[in-house]
């Protein structure tokens, strides 16, 4: 059973006031009189009042032992971690196309929530649209008719091989919220992303708009910002290596390689699009910016001159638009392609981006003088404090010196450098460790200093100054165009972030810390065995883990092998809390990234580590029962549900750690399916569904499971391997026969017509 805290006195206010009264006839018989108007009274009423607040304070003491106790273990309590993010800058300023240069650190809100740039970029006056080209099969009527009209293209192809068939394509928008992920390698014809450069609107009626804009990109750089599509691929963990996307692909910026004066040649087979690269980058893990450098001569930003309007879209062209407007507006074009076939999924791209992260700089903030003792320690005004963001000047009579942080004091040097006597004369003097240094506690946001013996004290008298940066944890997660305002943004300049920011959360609190002080002593921070990567692994900041599974010696990509096969791999398995009915959400997959980032640090170095989602199966049940008489039916019959979606479910019971002592002081054990959610690689039997649903109270007999997977017949059992856990697809409960899993599935035959009308559609060009 838990261990409590014994109060030291637990007597209230009247019981020390009746024990008070009750022992006044053994030392005072004379007084009798114990009304409360009795002047004797109220003295004894007064003294139990200040009793009870002596004892209040005294009933502290526990509780302080116990704190002070976590602070001697130097078991560490998280501090707050700053929300990240992306923002896309627009210039909008007036007057002729200018760029304007934004410097590392500038601030931008979310109403009062601050953020800063993590790195400075040119906000050019452009704008940018994206298209892909997503392939279309046309009727035969239209695929002849462009056959005809396109037959000179088949017939003078360019090399190494003439064109069989035409391919057909519809220019189709990116989405510009990030609302629609797309794969460059299966959903586009080309596996290329096109930006459009486009001139602003009030520009075109500049004179020489086009080439005055040209002139102002000519030696800029182009942020593009990427945010890749969440998925279930996982993290990687290689030995000695940080953490990246399992498979990612290397993306080419290029721009188009313009013949001599923008001419194509004359010859038929030689008039297609060339491309330069500018820049490669690997396929980001997380929402990233890469700096595309824009060439320095005029005429390599240009675009083909004598191109035919039937030519336009086709072959390796940028993609054909139909609306005129924005035709005239283009610049040029930016091709993004993958160079390896993989996955290769976007859920957003822009230019003129910027990483950032939430947090609020205070600057020279003064803290109290130094005393020239020992272990001194100085609270800074705001906290949490992010960590490493402390910059610590002492001046002492007119000289200033910036001192460091530390992570042990115990490992700086002593203020006076004293050769060691152990060493014979004339040995090497050992290199000179840092002496003035000082330690962040960041969740308090504390300083504390060394002893003279291990790190300098601050003199008497030395003014401290500190420059550091502090956040709001949890609330720096805003939602999708939140960041729309900055105080020290130029004018004509604005803001907004494409997607949601995310890996903000609250410091630790105390109780949480003690609850982990086991753990941290058997692990100190670092990953050895199972349990040290279960337990670490449960306190990544900024994600809520509802579920750690931990398979040494697994490779994922060994399938199927079973752990053990696959020595120096660790391969850990996590769900979030948040996830009820087990789906991957599209998005940036945050959740992988923080804990990849979070274990790799803490990791061997020769320990290659794999982090995963699991793989989800669907399943399909259906189930037949008789109720008892007299209960209600659709009261069983709803419990019946819970019960099986509880018994499937991939993540344990809110209440498990409760719901399994409760177990345990009964005699009994709680099985692991209630306790750790489903199992790895444990079969989905129908007649333990059956075993679940008959112990539901209300549940006189169940007279049948089916269960089945998406397509094909009933099974006896689904089996589970790998990383795969069951997800309830379908789930039908009735009373009588159990109802047909084609019902469930939608997939019976029906005559029914169906209510809407096909429509082909009619490409706007071909290739």
């Amino acid at each position: 059973m838990p261990l409590t805290l014994p109060p030291i006195d637990d007597r209230k206010y009247q019981q020390l006031l009746d024990e008070a009264l009750a022992r006044i006839p053994i030392h005072n018989p004379e007084w009798t009189n114990f009304n409360k108007s009795d002047p004797g009274v109220t003295l004894l009423e007064l003294f139990a009042f200040l009793t009870e607040s002596l004892l209040y304070r005294a009933n502290q003491i526990p509780e302080r032992n116990r704190l002070k106790f976590l602070q001697l273990l130097g078991v560490p309590l998280l501090p707050a971690a700053s929300a990240r993010g992306l923002v896309a800058f627009r210039n909008e300023r007036g007057g002729p196309p200018q760029a304007l240069t934004l410097t590392e650190g500038v601030e931008v809100r979310a109403g009062q929530v601050p953020f800063r740039a993590e790195r400075g970029l040119d906000v050019l006056p452009v704008e940018a649209a994206c298209f892909y080209k997503r392939s279309v099969a046309p009727e035969e009527r239209v695929k002849e008719y462009y056959q005809e009209l396109y037959a000179s293209f088949t017939a003078t192809a360019p090399p190494p091989a003439p064109l069989n068939e035409l391919q057909f394509y519809e220019t189709t928008p990116f989405s510009p919220r990030g609302t629609e992920p797309l794969d460059l390698n299966t959903e586009t014809l080309d596996k290329a992303l096109w930006v459009a450069l486009l001139l602003r609107p009030a520009d075109r009626k500049l004179p020489d708009a086009l080439t005055r804009a040209r002139e102002e990109l000519k030696g800029k750089v182009l942020t593009v910002g990427l945010a890749p599509a969440g998925g279930s691929e996982g993290r990687d963990l290689v030995p000695n290596g940080q953490a990246r996307p399992v498979g990612s692909a290397v993306l080419q910026f290029q721009l188009p390689r313009l013949p001599v004066d923008g001419k194509l040649p004359e010859d038929p087979a030689l008039r297609n699009a060339s491309w330069r690269t500018l820049v490669t980058s690997e396929m980001p893990g997380e929402p990233s910016v890469v700096d595309v450098p824009l060439p320095s001569t005029l005429g390599e930003l240009e675009l083909w001159t004598n191109l035919d309007p039937l030519e336009a879209g086709t072959r390796d062209f940028p993609p054909s638009l139909d609306d005129e407007e924005l035709e005239a507006r283009v610049i040029t074009w930016v091709r993004i392609t993958a160079s390896a076939p993989v996955t290769t999924k976007l859920l957003w791209a822009g230019i003129n981006a910027a990483p950032v992260s939430q947090r609020e700089r205070v600057t020279s903030e003064l803290l109290p003088t130094g005393s020239g003792e020992p272990d001194q320690a100085l609270k800074l005004s705001r906290a949490p404090v992010l960590p490493g963001s402390v910059k610590l000047s002492v001046t002492v009579n007119g000289i200033t010196e910036t001192w460091e942080e530390i992570d042990d004091l115990t490992s700086a040097g002593p203020e006076v450098s004293v050769p060691d006597p152990r060493l014979p004369p004339g040995s090497p003097r050992p290199a000179r460790t840092r002496v003035k240094v000082f330690r962040l506690d960041a969740e308090a946001g504390e300083l504390r200093f060394g002893d003279g013996a291990h790190g300098a004290r601050p003199p008497l008298g030395a003014t401290l100054r500190a420059d550091y940066d502090h956040g709001v944890g949890r609330a720096g997660n805003v939602a999708t165009g939140t960041v729309a305002s900055g105080p020290a943004l130029p004018p004509g300049i604005q803001v907004a972030n494409p997607l949601p920011t995310w890996g903000g959360s609250d410091a630790e609190g105390v109780r949480e810390g003690e609850r982990h002080i086991s753990r941290f002593l058997q692990h100190r921070d670092r990953l050895v065995t199972a349990q040290d990567f279960e337990a670490v692994t449960l306190r990544t900041p900024g994600v809520a883990v509802g579920r750690v599974d931990v398979l040494p010696a697994f490779h994922p990509a060994l399938s199927p092998n079973e752990p053990g096969d696959a020595p120096g791999a660790v391969t850990v398995l996590a769900i979030p809390r948040a996830e009820p009915d087990a789906r991957e959400a599209e998005g940036p997959d945050t959740f992988l990234d923080a804990i990849a980032c979070w274990l790799s640090p803490r990791r061997l170095v020769t320990t290659e580590v794999f982090v995963r989602r699991p793989q989800y199966k669907p399943v399909w049940v259906t189930v037949g029962l008789e109720v008892v008489a007299g209960v209600s039916q659709a009261q069983v019959r709803e419990a019946v549900k819970a019960a099986l979606i509880e018994f499937l479910s991939p993540l344990p019971p809110e209440d498990a750690e409760l719901l399994e002592q409760t177990v345990s002081l009964a005699g009994a054990n709680l099985s692991t399916v209630a306790r750790r959610g489903w199992p790895l690689r444990k079969a989905v039997v129908a007649l333990e569904l059956a075993a679940v649903a008959s112990r539901v109270a209300g549940v006189a007999l169940v007279r049948g499971v089916r269960l089945g997977l998406a397509t094909g017949t009933q099974q006896d059992q689904i089996p589970m391997t790998g990383l795969q856990l069951p997800r309830l697809a379908g789930l039908s409960v009735a009373v009588g026969d159990a109802p047909s899993l084609d019902d469930l599935r939608g997939t019976s035959v029906t005559t029914t017509q169906r209510p809407f009308v096909s429509v082909p559609i009619v490409p706007e060009e071909c290739q």
